[in-house]
């Protein structure tokens, strides 16, 4: 055994010896409770950053535990390779995206295994194969077949730089969220899934998942934005035409005063072809930020249409607006205004001087003042003709009831969830398996003729997406007749929408999934990523699921039965800042610090000048900040269990880790005293067998303490997920155990005991010295050895330890039978001189004992 801790050869020879045996080679075994755990994969940027890490150690450190406790565990890993970044990145480094994303692959598997993370890497995948997204492209033709799948035109967010549509979200200030272009508003065939069939099921089924974070349910529930309401008809004055609004709040009926339209609404089309000043304010509207964050804040801009709409209860006419605040995206794209009761609708009425009407009064009959804001609170109808005196509750049931009758509205449930559009103009992406014919029509591509391959040999030249540039590639046959094919490509969140199943079977070439397989391990037991993906990639995978339960590939509702999202890694940021405000990035790693007594930072040098920069706080890790960590030169310094012991003791999982030095180094100097425990005790002599009779009481303590661990410790990584308390439990008992004397057979026998609790309750989090002393002390594979149990005498105390007080004060301590009654204890503790000396001819007022803990004495 090496006197001195070595990680860099420990962890070279724990990780050969791993690949070698195949420990973590995952296969279905009826006759053990399985256990599938998943860390959302990486796009492959390049470089792992400590995001990755401490996201793949929470998994790795799980999936350990959970082999441990004797399950069947399966953790795979794979690579979320396609993406718009990749052709950034090619077009910049003069290549091809694919070179330059197998190429990333492989340097950062390297960096996985460096980390000495147990996966099944005989299921690894790359969503950018073609033996992956070949499945892909079947299920979306299957799809297409079960009348999931349409094409239709769409006014959509127009990224012109980078050549590709963009989410609401993604235009940030009304410009693309990565190239900060203007974004323009742009009508073009989408293909779209119809992931609005199945939003009751979406919502239904996260009362399912009981394991997942609250604030991950709330985020989805309000994604898909269920409503009751009313739909209804509004018929235009002195024109055979009409248009439907949806509303929420149909007890507000009654003080509609004008009506919005969306700009690309056909009423508007319509009435712009005659009216110059709307056409011009529908193209000004083309640009107008649809982020949802800026809709509630921004300017409220309208323009007359010159049409009136007949309000369908008091016949009354209202003009209509266009307005830039109603997006066709969203309803019927028409609102009917109330802007007596509605914020929104009055800040555009008080602008442009539109009639406000208070049709609600305040229940417990507080004054409404609508000159100053709308009343938005429901409450009780006026001015509403045969409805006043109505509840707003009451009025929705009546005014529901009249619309119906007269054929003018009926009860509807709405939802905020939009279709899933998964149409992108750019390339590096699956390609879209449809065939457009002459007649304008579109068919499936058959099945036989799946992979539509991407060609991977093309030169970017950051404009033209290369399949759309290429007629060659663009040429098909359908039925003996010429068609094209679809050159637009799938939306990245396609291929991660499934890819959790597929490793199931991730060398299955027969279809998409061997049911048998995935029926065994799914649905995931413990899926890891971050908050940022709490929407859509969760909403869109558990879509995916449902759609794949119905093609009967698998049987359970949901694909996730327990989700943790990690928090992010944050590190110290310095800069200093030109004459004309911008800043430079330092990196930390290039900066002397000095801190003081409370550890914040006072005073920071640039080392290659000497010069003072600035202090910008704790910021996440980024390549804008230029704060990131390189973990490889961690691993190399300090190796890769300090790195992993560190983002598991640093900070709760779900909470943001600061990445400190000092840290870091603490992490280190912990693993060299388990290190020399271990070496101190193998010098210590031969070991006999732990005979729990003739233990005395420091031996009976210390074995306490061991038992007091491994409880406390399979609770905090088993149940809570609190990895932090369990690593300062067990050094705690560290503590205790390089304290514990080793002097005869039953003191090496209990510090065996401890040491090998410890060794395998650290064995999650730090395997690759856990291995290498688990063998010192000759054991084979710690990987596989059972979790240790709590021996339950071991926690019985045969004494307990008082505090003695006297008017307050600690005057003794004593040991005492753990069953002594009061008035031993009492009379024991009068026996000690410190305590005869502060009660000796005073008279005891108020004697207060805490059983097992305290005994107070008031003497005076």
């Amino acid at each position: 055994m090496e006197r001195q801790y070595n990680p860099q050869q420990i962890e070279k020879d724990a990780q050969h010896y791993w690949q070698q045996s195949g420990l973590f080679k995952a296969l279905p075994d009826d006759n053990k409770e399985k256990f599938y755990c998943l860390s959302m994969f990486p796009y492959p940027s390049g470089r792992l950053h400590m995001g990755h890490v401490r996201n793949y150690t929470i998994g790795d450190v799980i999936s350990r535990f959970q082999r441990m406790q004797g399950k069947n565990v399966m953790q795979p890993m794979g690579w979320d390779a396609f993406g718009l970044p990749a052709e950034n990145a090619a077009i910049d480094n003069k290549t091809a995206p694919a070179k330059w994303t197998y190429a990333n692959i492989d340097y950062m598997k390297n960096q996985l295994k460096s980390l000495g993370f147990g996966y099944d890497w005989d299921r690894e995948l790359a969503t950018c194969q073609p033996d992956y997204y070949r499945w892909e492209q079947w299920f979306f033709t299957r799809l297409y077949e079960k009348g999931l799948v349409y094409k239709k035109n769409a006014t959509v967010n127009w990224d012109p730089i980078d050549q590709t549509v963009l989410a609401n979200e993604q235009v940030i200030d009304g410009r693309g969220w990565r190239s900060g272009a203007l974004v323009e508003r742009k009508e073009i065939p989408q293909w779209f899934i119809k992931i609005t069939d199945y939003a009751e099921q979406l919502l239904a089924d996260l009362d399912k998942l009981e394991n997942w974070p609250d604030q991950v349910k709330a985020m989805q529930r309000n994604w898909i934005g269920r409503s009751e309401g009313i739909e209804m008809t509004f018929q235009v004055k002195d024109v055979d035409a009409s248009f439907d609004i949806y509303t929420t709040r149909p007890d507000t009926l009654m003080g509609v005063t004008y009506v919005a339209l969306a700009a690309q609404h056909p009423l508007a089309l319509e009435a712009a072809k005659q009216n110059p000043q709307l056409a011009a304010f529908i193209e000004e509207c083309k640009n107008t930020k649809v982020a949802e964050a800026d809709m509630a804040t921004m300017d409220k801009k309208g323009c007359a249409t010159g049409i009136t709409a007949i309000h369908p209860i008091t016949g009354e006419a209202v003009p209509v607006w266009v307005a830039n605040f109603v997006l066709m995206d969203y309803g019927s794209g028409a609102v009917m205004a109330v802007p007596g009761h509605d914020q929104r609708d009055w800040e555009f009425a008080t602008k442009y001087g539109l009639n406000i009407k208070q049709v609600i009064a305040a229940s417990d009959n507080s004054e409404v003042d609508l000159s100053k804001a709308a009343y938005t609170e429901k409450g009780l109808l006026v001015n509403s003709g045969q409805f006043d005196g109505l509840t707003s509750e009451q009025a929705f049931d009546a005014i529901a009831d009249k619309l119906s009758s007269e054929g003018k509205g009926q009860r509807k449930v709405n939802y905020r969830l939009r279709d899933w559009g998964v149409s992108r103009q750019r390339y590096w992406g699956t390609p879209i398996p449809m065939l457009n014919l002459p007649n304008g029509e579109s068919v499936p591509v058959a099945a036989d003729e799946l992979p539509v391959r991407l060609p991977e040999d093309v030169v970017m030249d950051g404009v033209t997406s290369p399949i759309k540039a290429d007629p060659e590639w663009r040429k098909a046959t359908y039925q003996g007749q010429p068609a094209e094919r679809e050159t637009d490509t799938f939306d990245t969140f396609m291929e991660s929408s499934w890819y959790y199943a597929r490793y199931c079977s991730a060398q299955f070439n027969q279809g998409m999934l061997d049911a048998k397989e995935a029926n065994y391990w799914l649905p995931v037991d413990q899926y890891i990523g971050g908050i940022e993906h709490a929407i859509l990639h969760l909403l869109y995978s558990r879509f995916f699921h449902k759609l794949l339960r119905d093609e009967g590939l698998v049987q359970s509702d949901e694909p996730f039965k327990r989700l943790l999202c990690q928090g992010m890694v944050l590190a110290d940021s310095f800069y200093r800042e030109d004459a004309k405000g911008a800043k430079t990035w330092y990196s930390p790693a290039d900066v002397d610090v000095e801190k003081d007594e409370k550890g914040r930072v006072v005073r920071a040098i640039l080392r290659s000048d000497g010069q003072e920069v600035i202090h910008g706080g704790m910021t996440k890790m980024s390549k804008s900040k230029n704060n990131g960590i390189n973990p490889q030169e961690v691993i190399d310094l300090y190796g890769a269990d300090t790195i992993r012991l560190f983002t598991m003791f640093a900070a709760p999982p779900e909470q943001t880790l600061e990445w400190v030095e000092s840290g870091v180094e603490g992490a280190n100097r912990f693993l060299k005293r388990l290190w020399k425990l271990v070496q101190d005790h193998l010098d210590a002599g031969e070991v006999t067998s732990l005979d729990k009779a003739v233990l005395n009481g420091d031996q009976k303590a210390l074995r306490r303490e061991i038992h007091k661990t491994i409880a406390k410790v399979s609770d905090d990584i088993g149940r809570r997920q609190t990895f932090n308390t369990a690593i300062a439990a067990v050094m705690e008992l560290l503590n205790h155990l390089q304290r514990a004397p080793q002097a005869d057979a039953q003191d090496l026998a209990v510090v065996r005991e401890g040491i090998e609790v410890i060794l395998t309750l650290l064995n999650p989090i730090t395997p690759h010295i856990c291995h290498s002393l688990w063998t010192q002390l000759g054991h084979q594979d710690i990987e596989f050895s059972p979790w240790p149990q709590v021996d339950e005498s071991a926690l019985v105390e045969d004494e307990k330890l008082i505090v003695v007080q006297v008017n307050g004060k600690v005057r003794a301590k004593l040991t005492v039978a753990a069953d002594a009654t009061q008035e031993q204890v009492q009379a024991h503790a009068l026996e000690q001189d410190n305590v005869r000396q502060h009660t000796d001819g005073k008279t005891l007022r108020k004697v207060i004992y805490v059983p097992g803990k305290l005994l107070n004495i008031v003497a005076n």
